[in-house]
């Protein structure tokens, strides 16, 4: 059914996790070497947009790029993930890292240059070398043996500081640079400091140098407990607000917020809240290495509609070029009617409009351009994409489906995401339906003589009370029917429709976790029996 992914596949043995990333790989690199790259030569697409794929862009881990003004705890957000020092790190409330520095996993500590880097077949950074030494001299990658690093490598990005100052003397295109990065990197987190919500000129720039990688951008508001609840609420708000005024979505974006460091909380009201956006993010970050073959799979086809739209670009200017006289006349007039062509081209072949490039940036970059040699449309090379992006995409859609459902999850282990998974100390052990599970005592029993108070006002008949009853004790909660139906379900433990003083207690205990904003189990767990149900109960299980 697959013989079409070649050879590059590689055998395999069923529900090897690695198995499948190969064979989607090879996959892959065989679609876009076959059907896509010849596209993109014959229209100069590298020239125009991003560098051509090689075979570590799509053999390499998961990256995550970090972003953010300085001081905002890029760093120590790294150092907090894999709980040790990395090479070349530096801390400092000053601006302290003024380099790129890849984290990634190494048998022996030590740091690779960037011109080395970039020669390096199997790392995915060989055409970061077109940024020139001004870039390279401060681009270096940081090898240590970190069980994190075995599943994801970091990106960590030098602090970005405000005025024009900043951007000139940086000696290279610090936005094309991370563009570069955000169309190879699985994830993008946005670090802002609860004292520094102020985006500057550059940053907003960098930001919008992740247009159409909007799906993969996270946002951090880092040091939150520095700051009480009420003031962390305008914070919020505010941040929301400044966030609206650069990235143009109608969507919210995701934001996180905590303290990513492992230091004792400044204020500690909203420990609960860092706890639950910090194992939230955790989840996001631990889940990339099952989600690489899908995000690579998604990027060839994002690149893949955009290799085609380049195609028709260049094809209509090279039609309207005079064959001898006027052509640079002829030349500053398309450049300048280019968003009229846009609109034609999207009427004459159904693109949608968000598939075209940014207009600015396609007109400065056609000034230097020979409109002569370009080349026409090759109707063949745009059938053999469409092709791809109908049938074969699809077809290893599926292969991706069918292998993940007999896999094992593959997922980020080590450092701090050990501490958040099992034990006292992860996340909701111990509370709302979790609470007294490791006591001998019915967790009920301590609240029982104030349930009991109630119970008996609503006349129990042979030590029970009527569905009717307990409903109009249970809606004084103001819960919804649909969740006190189901604490219901929960508490009648003997399914006859109605409650000794043991189930009604129980219910009651269900009406506070709720109450307490804590989930309700979806089925009772065995702690939270009443004792006198107990062995009729595990019977019936």
């Amino acid at each position: 059914m697959f013989s079409w992914l070649g050879k590059q596949g590689g055998g395999r043995e069923r529900g090897g996790g690695t198995d499948v990333v190969q064979t989607v790989t090879g996959g892959l690199r065989d679609l876009y070497l076959r059907k896509l790259l010849p596209l993109e030569e014959h229209y100069r697409f590298h020239e125009f947009h991003s560098p051509a794929l090689e075979e570590a862009d799509f053999e390499n881990k998961p990256m995550v790029l970090l972003v953010g003004q300085y001081s905002t705890g890029k760093t120590t957000f790294i150092r907090y993930l894999l709980e040790q020092d990395f090479p070349g790190m530096r801390i400092g409330p000053e601006p302290t890292t003024d380099s790129f520095i890849a984290v990634m996993y190494g048998e022996t500590e030590g740091n690779v240059p960037g011109n080395a880097l970039v020669v390096d077949p199997k790392k995915p950074f060989r055409k970061l070398g077109r940024f020139g030494n001004a870039f390279l001299n401060r681009f270096m990658c940081s090898q240590l043996p970190n069980e994190v690093l075995k599943s994801i490598s970091i990106i960590d990005s030098p602090g970005i500081l405000s005025g024009e100052k900043q951007r000139i003397s940086r000696g290279y295109d610090f936005c094309q640079v991370l563009q570069w990065f955000a169309e190879r990197v699985d994830r993008i987190i946005l670090l802002f400091d609860a004292h520094k919500l102020d985006i500057s000129d550059e940053f907003s720039e960098a930001i919008k140098s992740f247009r159409g990688q909007d799906d993969k951008i996270r946002v951090v508001l880092n040091k939150a407990d520095q700051v009480d609840t009420q003031q962390l609420m305008r914070v919020y708000g505010a941040l929301m607000w400044s966030l609206g005024k650069v990235i143009d979505t109608p969507e919210v974006l995701r934001v996180y917020i905590g303290s990513f460091w492992a230091h004792p909380l400044r204020n500690t009201d909203n420990r609960r809240l860092f706890e639950a956006e910090a194992q939230d993010l955790f989840r996001d970050i631990q889940s990339l290495p099952q989600k690489a073959a899908v995000r690579k799979l998604n990027d060839l086809i994002k690149r893949a509609r955009l290799a085609k739209v380049h195609a028709y670009i260049i094809s209509y200017l090279k039609k309207e070029m005079p064959s001898v006289f006027g052509k640079e006349n002829k030349k500053k007039e398309l450049i300048n009617k280019l968003p009229e062509i846009y609109i034609q081209l999207q009427r004459e072949h159904h693109i949608s409009a968000g598939d075209f490039p940014e207009v600015k940036k396609m007109q400065e970059q056609l000034e230097n351009c020979d409109f002569t040699k370009f080349h026409s449309l090759k109707p063949k090379l745009i059938e053999a994409v469409d092709n791809m992006l109908a049938n074969k995409i699809a077809s290893l859609m599926n292969l991706i489906r069918q292998e993940e459902s007999n896999m094992p999850t593959e997922m980020v282990h080590g450092g701090a995401f050990d501490g958040t998974m099992a034990g006292p100390f992860g996340h909701g052990y111990g509370e709302g339906a979790k609470e007294g599970a490791d006591e001998e005592e019915w967790v009920v029993a301590k609240d029982k003589p104030a349930y009991d108070e109630i119970f008996y006002t609503l006349s129990p008949i042979n030590g029970k009370i009527s569905g009717i009853s307990a409903k109009k004790e249970m809606v004084t909660s103001k819960l919804p029917n649909s969740v006190l139906g189901k604490i219901w379900k929960l508490a009648d433990c003997d399914g006859d429709g109605m409650l000794d003083d043991e189930e009604f207690a129980l219910a009651k205990h269900l009406i506070k976790i709720k109450l307490d904003g804590y989930e309700l189990p979806g089925t009772l767990p065995s702690h939270l029996v009443p004792p006198s149900h107990r062995k009729p109960f595990q019977t019936a299980e």
